[in-house]
């Protein structure tokens, strides 16, 4: 049984298991008398150490059997860790630039030791709110998303290969079902666990209860979401998964990994890019208006749609008589059927994108978990409107996303609600 040998690490444990390790001790440089370990995990469920000696460092991360947020009352499986690792390793292999190395994996501490990011890298969810400007953050993320989906999903692998992969997955459960109860249905209901900011938004959050329209279309994700395993998604691609410098773009904590819906992934990413833009009125202050900052916001969710559509389809025509079995050479045998079969496709995920980006969106504001982008602007009154705004939009989009047909018109609506 994996919880046979699990005890939790502190910097003293941690030391003395760093020592045992080669494959951890090595990257130190076997100074282990040194160490430097700081613990920094500010998530709902992990420890976080970085791990530094005078001649190297790591990361180190431990999953504990509950959830960390809540404590023992929300037990959790520690197996994530397993998940996260092989995703990890998978995702790194598809995309090595944008993924940080895993070093180490140990299934019965559920721990895994990886390349320590090293500052300038921070969170880019605190970039966003500092008003900080990414400009190659499109260009990375848009292939990291291009490249993991499209080489585990159809187009690209046999039914026999991607089954195998699905099925290695399929243990995840437990992840799976805490995104199913907190993003697909607890904002929906009277639950124990939803928050906003009160009194503000009391009436905002009971409307999410009672709009019908809204539950039908959730309930159409949820169903998606559960049901269709389209590719290796992240599972929780937000901006906090994101670590950047104006150069680098590298995507973590990939624990919810599972084969999912493609638009999952790039909803969240650009649902939280959104989220950012709401926010930028309660950052604002009488030196910097954050205008510009807007603005550029607005062109890195186009771009970033705008590149991978780019990006996904290029390796789909790269690919086209390859070994995928989604759309057989044998059938799909003319460019205008190519044609007409990748224009679908790309409109689908399109509108997948929109419906899972909202309702993400809308469960960071009357669901358990919010976002600091909202949550660190002090006055309550000023949080509020700018988080209506953003729901108001989010709840239009996931209704009538099928209405959009590309793009440049979501943020034209962005800009009216605005």
């Amino acid at each position: 049984m994996a919880s046979d040998g699990f005890r939790p690490l502190d910097d003293k444990s941690l030391a003395e298991y760093i020592k045992a390790t080669p494959s951890l001790s090595s990257k130190l440089g076997n100074q282990i008398d040194d160490l430097q370990i700081k613990e920094v995990g500010d998530g709902n469920l992990n420890f976080v150490y970085i791990v530094t000696s005078p001649s190297g460092s790591c990361v180190i991360k431990q999953a504990l059997p509950y959830v960390r947020l809540i404590g023992e009352s929300w037990p959790m499986t520690k197996e994530r860790a397993y998940f996260e690792a092989m995703a990890l390793k998978e995702h790194g292999r598809l995309c090595p630039d944008h993924v940080p190395e895993v070093y180490h994996f140990d299934r019965a501490m559920s721990l895994i030791g990886m390349r320590y990011l090293k500052p300038p890298h921070i969170i880019l969810r605190k970039g966003l709110i500092a008003g900080i400007e990414y400009p190659l953050l499109a260009e990375h993320i848009s292939e990291y998303m291009a490249r993991t989906l499209f080489f585990t999903s159809l187009i690209y692998r046999t039914t026999t290969e991607h089954k195998q992969a699905v099925a290695e997955f399929c243990g995840n459960v437990e992840l799976c079902r805490l995104t199913e109860q907190v993003v697909f249905s607890d904002p929906y209901k009277v639950s124990q666990y939803n928050r906003w900011t009160s009194p503000y938004l009391d009436r905002d959050a009971e409307a999410v209860r009672e709009d019908n329209t809204l539950k039908l279309e959730v309930a159409e994700l949820k169903a998606m979401f559960c049901e269709r395993a389209q590719a290796l998604i992240h599972g929780d691609l937000h901006t906090s998964s994101v670590m950047v410098t104006s150069d680098s773009t590298q995507v973590i904590d990939s624990e919810f990994a599972f084969y999912g819906p493609m638009g999952y992934d790039i909803g969240a990413f650009v649902g939280n890019l959104i989220l950012a833009f709401f926010a930028q009125d309660g950052h604002a202050d009488p030196k910097n208006d954050r205008k510009a900052y807007k603005d550029w916001l607005l062109r890195t969710i186009e771009e970033t749609w705008d590149l991978f559509h780019t990006k996904f389809t290029a390796l789909w025509d790269k690919h086209k008589d390859g070994s995928g079995e989604a759309y057989l050479p044998a059938i799909y045998n003319n460019p205008q059927l190519q044609q007409l079969v990748k224009q679908k496709f790309m409109s689908d995920l399109f509108h997948d994108t929109l419906g899972f980006g909202a309702a993400k969106m809308i469960r960071r504001i009357v669901g358990v978990a919010h976002v600091e982008d909202f949550e660190s602007i002090a006055d309550a009154g000023v949080r509020a409107d700018c988080e209506r705004r953003a729901l108001d939009f989010a709840k239009m989009l996931l209704k009538e996303r099928r209405k959009f047909q590309g793009v440049t018109e979501v943020v034209s609506a962005i800009q009216k609600v605005h």
